[in-house]
């Protein structure tokens, strides 16, 4: 570590400010509130997706009956992160209503600065399912309506199961990807579900279509995927400042992120958004923005250093992998 702040030092960061930021991204706290109807893979989504080493979370069931594991609105937190897992949807009418007070509730919170504490909303579908009834219902009734205009940036909709979609036909089990069949399915999947909350709010939403994986007895028997890419989606949705700080909460296994579509290089916007997250927070807590992103963050060297330091984010996860195709 002395020698990762030598470099830092010398390259105009000393250790004062170094530490500042450190303090910054340490004492940034994320709120995301978990949606969905029961089964559709909430929990298995947030284990696959971050540390819940320590937390309830990890524990948390992952639904092969009908039955709703949550009864009430639990807070898991982590490091940075504070999971907000609400009641699944879909039981009943009467418990449907409840679930949905107690989530209009969380989403009328506020901070300490008067301002929303629920930083993003992610609504879990399960794509095996062709009714989205309840969850449309939610979105139209419960959260649209707390989210102001302009303010729509909070919500993303991802669809779990997408090896399941098509009764896991058309799905490639040597690279675990959708075989074109399968792709033109969850695209389409994708378009109508953004086309229906669109219609019935007025917003676009981002949605993502993705499997968290699938084990059994302690063993994995379905691979994760896309889930770089549904990562990436919920670090942009974040206020930017708070980026850096969920990278403290990302699930070290590599083998949860290796496979995803071709559309983007994942790796890259993940640690751009993060990056560009540490630039706006070393600029807010030195007040020297110029010499900052201009000199220090422009050295490739020193913003590996200042990311591993500040984060805690795995760099085999950020660097560059040539020998991945599907990055």
């Amino acid at each position: 570590m002395n020698e990762k702040f030598e470099s830092l030092r010398d390259s105009g960061l000393s250790n004062e400010d170094l530490k500042k930021i450190l303090e910054q991204v340490k004492n940034t706290e994320v709120n995301v509130l978990l949606i969905g109807g029961t089964g559709a893979g909430k929990s298995s989504t947030v284990n696959a997706l971050f540390a819940t080493q320590g937390s309830t979370m990890q524990h948390a069931a992952v639904g092969e009956t009908a039955r709703p594991e949550t009864m009430e609105v639990v807070q898991h937190r982590l490091k940075n992160l504070v999971i907000w897992d609400t009641p699944g949807l879909g039981d009943s009418a009467e418990k449907d209503k409840q679930h949905c007070h107690k989530i209009e509730e969380a989403l009328q919170q506020k901070d300490g600065k008067g301002r929303p504490l629920i930083d993003l909303v992610l609504l879990v579908l399960d794509g095996s399912s062709r009714d989205f009834g309840s969850a449309y219902t939610l979105i139209k009734n419960v959260v649209g309506p707390q989210l102001a205009i302009g303010d729509e940036n909070r919500l993303l909709i991802g669809i779990n199961k997408a090896d399941k979609i098509m009764h896991h036909k058309f799905w490639d089990e040597d690279t675990n990807q959708p075989k074109p069949e399968l792709t033109a399915k969850l695209e389409a999947q994708a378009h109508d579900v953004k086309q229906r909350i669109q219609d019935d709010t007025g917003f676009s939403p981002d949605v993502v279509y993705y499997s968290a994986g699938e084990w059994h007895e302690g063993q994995r028997i379905q691979e994760p995927y896309n889930l770089l890419k549904l990562l990436s989606f919920v670090l942009d949705h974040l206020p930017n400042k708070k980026r850096a700080a969920l990278a403290n909460d990302i699930n070290r296994d590599e083998d949860n992120f290796k496979s995803n579509d071709a559309k983007a290089d994942y790796q890259a916007e993940v640690k751009k958004s993060v990056l560009d997250s540490l630039g706006e927070i070393a600029s807010d807590v030195l007040q020297k923005a110029g010499s900052i992103i201009g000199t220090v963050l422009s050295d490739p060297k020193v913003t590996g250093l200042l990311l591993t330091a500040a984060t805690g984010f795995i760099e085999s996860l950020l660097s560059p992998k040539k020998d991945k195709k599907d990055k």
